[in-house]
C-alpha cells in the first residue's frame, strides 16, 4: 500500500514539473499560424485546409513545437520556404518567444526533414560496372544524363480476366475516348520510355512495349515456321547448356506454365580474338515493318559481362553489349527496329562469343520479334472460389465470393493485342516465377495484377547491390515510377490536377542500403513539382497541385527502391482531359518526369546533370551541286531548363527505301553531302548534349533527277499534333471527333472510340455504364496512324516519277526566308491536318495557323515573281473563314493571290473525289483519300470544299458524293492548284502519281 501511495506522489511530482516546463499554446495563436499556413500555399497547392493540432512552449528546451494537420506535410518544402515559415511562426508568437527556437511538424516529421534535396546520411546509389544493355552503335555517351541507370516504370493497369464476370475487361471504365489501362501507355511509350533512354538509361517494363500485333519466335528448340536458328561453329563450338530454357511448345498457356521452363538453351566460351563462334536467329516475316527485338539467354555463375548482338536490318545494323550475369531467363529488350517482308540475311539478329575476357560463357536462347496477340488462357479457378477486387491502398484480406462450379468454364484468351493487357500476363509469358505474378494463387487477376508490379522490382534487383541476399534477375534498379490517372469529377469544369504517393512507414523506414525511404519523397517531389510547373507555364496556370500523400499503396510500398505512384489526372473529369488528350500535353508530362528523374538520381549520386534538348526547327535540304546537299537547321531554346542547350547534332539518313542508318554527330547546324542521282534520300536531326539526345525533326528529303524538267521545292507545313474537337454547353460537353479527330504524335495506342453521351448530369452507376463521357469500344485494339512528319518524301516519289528533281525545306524556314522560292519553278505545300488549335480551355495562342502572315509575304512575292503553287490540306479554307477569329488579310490572301473560295468543311465523307471537266485537259482521273481511322495514314474526316475566286480559276475536282467542289487551278500571270485534301492520304501511290503528274503538267504549261 505504502508502495502504492509513493508510486502515485512520484508521477504527481513528475506531472508538476512538466507542467513547469511545457505548456500549451493559446487557440488564437494556433488558428493564426494555421491562417498563415494555408494563406502560404493559396493558389499554389489544392491539398485542403491545414490545421494546427498542438503548440507546446518547452522552456526549459527554449523551444516551440507546432504540430499539424498531416497535409501541412504535403506542401514542397524547401530550405528557403523553411526559413519563411519559421520566420513567420515566430512573428506570430508573443515576443517574449522571440529567442526561442520554432519546430513545425507534420507527419511525425519536422518540416526541415522534408526539404527535398537534403544532405542526407545515406542516399540511394548503386554500383554498376556495366549495365544490362549498352548500344555500342549510339554515335553518343550522355555523361550527364542517365547512362548505365536502371529506371522500373509501369503504365498503370491493363485488359484482364474477370473471374466474377468470366470474362475479359478493362479495369476502368471506357470514358472520355479512351480507357486507364491504354491511356497511360500514350504517354510512357511514344513518349516517356524514348526520352529516358537518349539520356542513357535502361528501361524496364512489366508490359509488353510492341505496339505492333505480329510476333515471331525464333528459337533454338523451335521457331515460328520458316524461321531458322543457326549457328556457326569457330575455334570455341555451341553445345548445349545445362539447365532449362525457353521453348514456345503451346499456342496458349494456362495456370503458371512457364515457357522459359520448357527448353533447352546454348551456350559457348568467350573469345578475345580468333574465329568466332556465331549464333543467328532469322525471322520470316508476313509484313514489313517496325519489330521491337527482344533477346533471351541464360545467366550463369560464369556468365559473360559483354555478350555482343547485333540487329541486321533495313538502316543497316546496329550493336548491343549484354551484361548476361543481369536478366537471365526473361525477355530483354534491345530496340525497335525496320524489317522486309519475308526472309533474308539482312534482316536477323546475331549472337557473337567475341568479349574482352576469355572464357567466360556466353548462353544463347529463343530471339523474340514483334509484340503479337496474348497467349494467356485464363477461366474461373477450379475452387469456385472468387475474391472482391480490393483497391491498392486496402490492407485487409481479400472478401471471398462464391462462385457457381455449374458452369463447365473453359480457358480463353483475351484475343486482344498483348500490349494491351495487365503485367500480371506479360509477366508469366516473361518467364517471371508465379510468386511474382499471382499471389492470390489464380483466384484474382485483378490484384494480383496491381501487386505483381511492385514484386516485379524487387525480382528485378534481387541479387544486385539493391538487394544482394534476394533472389532475383540482379538488375541493379534505381528506382521505380508507377504512372497512373484517377478518377472524380468536378462540377465547375475546374481541374481535378496532380496527385504524388509515396510510403516511408515501412520497418525501420530505410532500403537495404540504408538510405532513407524519404528520398521517395524527393522524387515524387521532384517529379510533381516539374510536371505541374511546366503544364503551368505552357498550358493552364490553374493546374491544380494536389497532395505528396505518404500513404500505404501496395505500389508504393513494396517496392525496394525509392518508388512514387503517379495520379496525373482525372481520365473522368473532362477539364482536366480537355489536355489529357493532346499530344502535346502528352510530351511536356512526358519530359517533366524525365526531368525529374534525372534530378533525383543525380543528387542520389551527388553528380552533376543536363537535360537534353529539344527538337531542332527551321529546317532545310537544297542543292548546292549536281550531286551535293546542304542541309541546315536551328536549335530550339528550352524556356522551362536552362542546361537543355544543344552543341552538337546527330545526323540520320535513309537512303532510297532502307531505313534510317544509327547516325552521325555532326557540329554545326549546317553539312553538305554526296547524294547520288535517282535516288530519294532522306534526312532527320537531333540535337545533342552531355544529357543525351533530343526528339527527332520533320523528316524532309530530296532527290536528283538526270534529265530533269526542272527542281520542285516541297514545303512541310504540316507540323501540327492535337487532340480531338472539343465543344461545352450548359447541360452537354465533350469530344467531337467527326469535326475533328485530331493529330496524334506518329500514332495513337489509347482511342477507344468516339464518345457517345454528352450529358453532364449523366452519373457514373458501373464501369460499363459510366454516364457522361462514355465512348465506343471499336477501336481499342487498333493503332491509330498519326502525323509521320515523314510526307516530303511521299510527296517526292510522284514528283521523281513525273521526271522533276525536288528538295524540300519546313514551312518556319520558307516563312523566315531562309529559302529562296524564287530558284524554284514549282513549289509544293504540304498542310496535311493544319488548322490553328488551342488546348484545354485556350488561355495560349493557338498553334498551327495554315498559312501564318510571314508565310503568306513570302508566297505573295513568289507568286508576282511568277512562281508556280500547289496547296493540298483538309482546313485549307476552314482555318481561314471558320477559326472563330476572321482576319480580312487571310481571305484577300486566299482569294486574291491563291485564287479559292472556302465553300464548307465536313464536305466528305466517302473520301472519293473525280475529275471534273475544265480547261485543263490534262487533270483526269479518280481518287480515294482516307475517311476513316486506320494504321497506314492519318484520317481526313472533314475535307473542305473550296471554289473558284477569280474568272481565270476553274473547278477540277468534285467529291463524288455531293460535286462540291473539292480543286481548284488557276492560270493567269502565275499558277495556282489548291486541294481540299491533302495529297498524301490518296490510298495508293498510283493515285498519287497520277495525281502529281497531271498537276505538274498543268503548272508547266504555255
Amino acid at each position: 500500500m505504502k508502495k502504492k501511495i509513493c508510486h502515485s506522489l512520484i508521477l504527481l511530482l513528475l506531472v508538476s514539473i512538466g507542467s513547469l516546463t511545457a505548456q500549451n499554446g493559446s487557440l488564437a495563436t494556433r488558428q493564426s499560424i494555421a491562417r498563415f499556413l494555408n494563406s502560404h500555399v493559396s493558389g499554389e497547392l489544392a491539398i485542403g485546409k491545414i490545421t494546427v493540432d498542438s503548440l507546446t512552449i518547452l522552456d526549459k528546451a527554449k523551444k516551440v513545437r507546432v504540430v499539424a494537420s498531416v497535409n501541412c506535410s504535403y506542401i514542397p518544402f524547401t530550405q528557403q520556404r523553411v526559413e519563411v515559415v519559421y520566420d513567420s511562426i515566430r512573428n506570430i508568437l508573443p515576443s517574449s518567444y522571440a529567442s526561442y527556437k520554432v519546430e513545425l511538424v507534420t507527419d511525425n516529421q519536422p518540416i526541415e526533414n522534408l526539404v527535398t534535396g537534403q544532405s542526407r546520411k545515406y542516399t540511394f546509389r548503386n554500383k554498376v560496372d556495366k549495365p544490362l544493355v549498352t548500344a555500342l552503335s549510339k554515335p553518343f555517351k550522355a555523361e550527364k544524363g542517365l547512362r548505365n541507370k536502371h529506371i522500373a516504370l509501369w503504365q498503370s493497369h491493363g485488359f484482364y480476366f474477370e473471374q466474377k464476370l468470366n470474362r475479359w475487361e478493362w479495369q476502368r471504365a471506357r470514358i472520355f475516348q479512351t480507357v486507364e489501362d491504354l491511356y497511360t501507355q500514350s504517354y510512357v511509350l511514344p513518349f516517356l520510355v524514348p526520352m529516358l533512354e537518349n539520356a542513357g538509361a535502361n528501361v524496364l517494363l512489366p508490359r509488353e512495349r510492341d505496339t505492333q500485333t505480329l510476333e515471331v519466335i525464333v528459337d533454338n528448340d523451335k521457331a515460328t515456321h520458316p524461321s531458322v536458328y543457326k549457328e556457326i561453329q569457330g575455334d570455341k563450338p555451341w553445345s548445349v547448356g545445362f539447365g532449362k530454357g525457353f521453348a514456345m511448345l503451346k499456342d496458349q498457356y494456362i495456370e503458371t506454365d512457364n515457357p522459359f521452363q520448357d527448353g533447352t538453351f546454348r551456350q559457348t566460351v568467350t573469345r578475345k580474338k580468333g574465329k568466332e563462334s556465331l549464333a543467328e536467329w532469322i525471322p520470316s516475316l508476313s509484313k514489313a515493318g517496325k519489330y521491337a527485338v527482344y533477346v533471351s539467354y541464360k545467366a550463369l555463375p560464369e556468365s559473360t559481362e559483354d555478350a555482343l548482338y547485333t540487329v541486321y536490318h533495313k538502316g543497316g545494323k546496329s550493336q548491343f553489349r549484354v551484361n548476361q550475369q543481369m536478366g537471365g531467363g526473361t525477355w530483354i529488350y534491345l530496340g525497335h527496329f525496320m524489317f522486309d517482308q519475308g526472309m533474308n540475311e539482312s534482316c536477323k539478329v546475331q549472337l557473337s562469343n567475341l568479349s574482352s575476357k576469355n572464357n567466360r560463357i556466353v548462353t544463347a536462347d529463343g530471339v523474340k520479334i514483334g509484340g503479337g496477340y496474348g497467349t494467356i488462357a485464363r477461366k474461373v479457378n477450379n475452387s469456385g472460389i472468387v475474391s472482391e477486387n480490393t483497391k491498392s491502398s486496402d490492407n485487409s484480406g481479400p472478401k471471398v465470393l462464391q462462385s457457381q462450379l455449374s458452369i463447365p468454364y473453359q480457358y480463353e484468351v483475351s484475343s486482344y493485342p498483348r500490349f494491351t493487357e495487365g503485367a500480371r500476363y506479360w509477366l508469366q509469358y516473361a518467364g517471371f516465377p508465379d510468386t511474382v505474378y499471382t499471389q492470390s494463387k489464380g483466384v484474382n487477376d485483378y490484384t494480383d495484377d496491381y501487386k505483381s508490379r511492385g514484386i516485379w522490382v524487387n525480382y528485378l534487383s534481387g541479387g544486385s547491390s539493391v538487394a544482394p541476399k534476394e533472389k532475383g534477375l540482379n538488375i541493379p534498379v534505381d528506382l521505380a515510377f508507377a504512372f497512373h490517372t484517377d478518377a472524380g469529377t468536378t462540377l465547375n469544369d475546374s481541374i481535378i490536377g496532380t496527385l504524388g504517393i509515396f510510403f516511408t512507414k515501412e520497418g525501420d523506414e530505410t532500403f537495404g542500403n540504408k538510405a532513407s525511404r524519404y528520398v521517395s519523397r524527393d522524387l515524387t517531389d521532384l517529379i510533381q513539382t516539374e510536371i505541374v510547373k511546366d503544364i503551368r507555364s505552357l498550358y493552364e496556370p490553374a493546374w491544380s497541385r494536389r497532395g505528396m500523400w505518404n500513404q500505404s499503396y501496395f505500389e508504393a510500398r513494396t517496392p525496394r527502391v525509392p518508388t512514387m505512384l503517379l495520379e496525373l489526372l482525372s481520365h473522368q473529369n473532362f477539364a482536366d482531359m480537355r489536355y489529357g488528350l493532346d499530344p502535346r500535353f502528352r510530351f511536356t508530362v512526358s519530359r517533366a518526369i524525365y526531368k525529374g528523374m534525372l534530378k533525383f538520381i543525380a543528387l542520389q549520386y551527388n553528380q552533376p546533370f543536363v537535360v537534353q534538348p529539344l527538337p531542332v526547327d527551321h529546317f532545310s535540304v537544297r542543292f548546292t551541286g549536281a550531286e551535293e546537299v546542304e542541309l541546315g537547321w536551328q536549335a530550339v531554346r528550352d524556356s522551362l531548363e536552362p542546361t537543355a542547350v544543344a552543341n552538337k547534332y546527330i545526323l540520320y539518313t535513309r537512303k532510297g527505301d532502307a531505313d534510317f542508318d544509327n547516325g552521325v554527330v555532326v557540329t554545326s547546324n549546317k553539312i553538305r553531302l554526296h547524294q547520288e542521282p535517282g535516288i530519294i534520300y532522306s534526312y532527320k536531326v537531333t540535337a545533342l548534349n552531355e544529357g543525351g539526345e533530343s526528339f527527332p525533326s520533320e523528316v524532309l528529303s530530296a532527290c536528283r533527277v538526270k534529265d530533269e524538267k526542272g527542281v520542285v521545292l516541297v514545303v512541310n507545313g504540316f507540323d501540327r499534333v492535337s487532340g480531338p474537337a472539343d465543344f461545352v454547353a450548359d447541360s452537354i460537353a465533350g469530344f467531337y471527333d467527326p469535326k475533328d479527330h485530331g493529330v496524334p504524335y506518329l500514332n495513337d495506342i489509347s482511342f477507344i472510340g468516339s464518345q457517345y453521351e454528352f450529358r453532364r448530369s449523366k452519373p457514373w452507376t458501373d464501369d460499363d455504364a459510366p454516364g457522361f463521357g462514355a465512348s465506343r469500344a471499336n477501336y481499342e485494339t487498333k493503332v491509330i496512324a498519326g502525323n509521320s512528319f515523314d510526307y516530303p518524301a511521299l510527296h517526292g516519289q510522284s514528283i521523281v516519277k513525273a521526271g522533276y528533281s525536288f528538295v524540300s525545306s519546313s514551312d518556319e524556314s520558307v516563312g523566315s526566308g531562309k529559302v529562296n522560292l524564287t530558284e524554284y519553278p514549282v513549289v509544293d505545300l504540304i498542310l496535311g491536318k493544319e488548322r490553328q488549335t488551342q488546348i484545354g480551355r485556350g488561355v495560349f495562342d493557338s498553334q498551327f495557323k495554315t498559312f501564318p502572315a510571314e508565310l503568306q509575304q513570302t508566297i505573295t512575292a513568289y507568286c508576282n515573281q511568277g512562281g508556280n503553287v500547289l496547296v493540298s490540306g483538309a482546313y485549307v479554307g476552314t482555318d481561314l473563314w471558320d477559326n472563330g477569329e476572321v482576319n480580312v488579310q487571310d481571305l484577300d490572301f486566299a482569294k486574291k493571290v491563291l485564287k479559292y473560295n472556302w465553300r464548307t468543311g465536313q464536305a466528305s465523307v466517302t473520301g472519293e473525289v473525280k475529275s471534273v471537266q475544265s480547261p485543263f485537259r490534262m487533270i483526269s482521273g479518280h481518287y480515294e483519300f482516307y475517311n476513316e481511322l486506320n494504321e497506314h495514314s492519318y484520317v481526313v474526316e472533314s475535307p473542305d470544299a473550296i471554289e473558284p475566286a477569280d474568272p481565270a480559276c476553274f473547278t477540277i475536282y468534285r467529291y463524288s458524293e455531293n460535286n462540291l467542289s473539292a480543286g481548284v487551278a488557276y492560270k493567269g500571270r502565275y499558277k495556282t492548284c489548291v486541294l481540299g485534301f491533302p495529297i498524301e492520304t490518296l490510298k495508293s501511290d498510283d493515285q498519287r502519281d497520277k495525281l502529281m503528274a497531271d498537276i505538274l503538267l498543268f503548272m508547266s504549261s504555255k
